[in-house]
């Protein structure tokens, strides 16, 4: 799954949000992620972006974080 859907399913963003957004990925699923690996990524950048980590550096950092619920 793409970010970008991901993204569409969360909520409505603007072209640099999914930039943003596509940029962190990108960041982290190195390797060769699978399926259910890339949506749990995408899961975790999106939360935190929600969340209202909006700098990327830190959107990378905490999104390779578990999520604490």
């Amino acid at each position: 799954m793409s970010i970008q859907r991901k993204a569409a399913e969360a909520g409505i963003f603007d072209a640099s949000e999914l930039a943003l957004l596509g940029r962190v990925f990108d960041n982290l699923k190195l390797g060769n992620p699978s399926p259910d690996e890339r949506e749990f990524i995408a899961s975790r950048i999106i939360a935190n972006y929600m969340a209202g980590v909006v700098d990327e550096a830190e959107l990378v950092l905490l999104s390779k974080q578990p999520l604490g619920r």
